[in-house]
């Protein structure tokens, strides 16, 4: 099977997912191309740039594939112009939404309308959260086929041992509005413990701060299954997360972390010290992380789900 990936870059969150999926598919024996362009990095221009670059890519590349697979909105323009058999697009959170929050009232109307007209293109839409897919069948009564984004272990292989630093809470994200961090800096001075902020650091040291921390603390006010959540129940870390997006598919509150509502630093504060104070409670929410982790989104597990679902598309 010869495969086309579009994305705006092959590495971080999206990017990385898409860049691991093209490694794992190759190790199949699928033959996997990614496109990657440049683009205007400026908050108002990155996604329209990106779209127009690589659309301009796709109509002068006369290469054939058997499926062309895009991963995220910004991408549908190049996925429609490539040539393929068969077009995929996947979308992390609901677009329109994002954009709501990020930008200004004309530019979301703009990206409304896109919305509306890119997910028809495409043979097939995916989406790593069943809350997204639940939103955009309300919205739009479009049917997306829930693919999660698992998280690749054998990185971990690398993570040295650490010694747990006690009060410790890590923040393991971009310094940005819609990751909350503003609100976990509110929260700061009523957490009975030690903030550390990893916004820019490598992902080794980020693993090994999670590592010696207590609790990690995920205060988004817009998600789709953050790889935060994952790692930090595979390093069994518990965690306290806002109740958005994907986040309570990975989350059971009270079970395998804590959630508290968004926008609200003084839920975050108070779940955080009740893990803190009780060390019992907190273990017993790491361990059910760790093996919710485990038993559902490593690779070994959704690999072949993207395998039936590439099999099934050319049928």
């Amino acid at each position: 099977m010869n495969i086309l990936f579009i994305s705006p870059v092959f590495s971080g969150g999206i990017g990385g997912h898409a860049a691991m999926l093209a490694d794992k598919l190759s190790n199949y024996g699928y033959k996997v191309k990614k496109m990657q362009v440049p683009h205007i990095p400026i908050k108002n221009l990155k996604n329209p740039s990106f779209a127009i670059f690589s659309s301009l890519k796709s109509l002068t590349n006369r290469e054939s594939f058997d499926i062309v697979h895009g991963f995220n909105i910004p991408s549908a323009y190049a996925v429609k112009y490539a040539k393929g058999k068969k077009k995929v697009l996947s979308v992390h959170g609901v677009f329109s939404e994002q954009v709501d929050t990020l930008h200004s009232k004309s530019i979301s109307s703009v990206a409304k309308i896109a919305e509306s007209q890119v997910l028809n293109w495409p043979d097939k839409l995916t989406t790593d959260s069943r809350a997204t897919q639940k939103l955009y069948k309300e919205k739009f009564d479009l049917n997306f086929e829930y693919l999660p984004s698992p998280l690749d272990t054998q990185k971990f292989s690398n993570i040295s041992d650490v010694t747990k630093i006690e009060n410790q809470v890590a923040y393991v994200g971009r310094d940005s509005y819609e990751k909350g961090i503003d609100i976990l800096k509110q929260a700061e001075s009523k957490i009975n413990g030690h903030v550390i902020y990893c916004t820019d650091r490598s992902w080794d040291d980020a693993m090994k701060i999670i590592k010696s921390s207590q609790v990690v603390v995920v205060p988004s006010r817009m998600e789709s299954l953050p790889t935060t959540v994952k790692e930090a129940f595979y390093l069994n870390v518990p965690v306290v997360a806002t109740n958005v997006g994907g986040i309570p598919e990975l989350i059971s509150d009270n079970d395998t972390g804590l959630l508290v509502p968004p926008e609200n630093p003084e839920k975050i504060a108070d779940a955080v010290n009740d893990l803190l104070s009780n060390p019992e409670k907190a273990e017993k929410l790491a361990i059910n992380g760790n093996n919710f982790v485990k038993k559902n989104m490593t690779w070994d597990v959704v690999l072949p789900k993207f395998i039936q679902f590439y099999e099934d598309l050319l049928k």
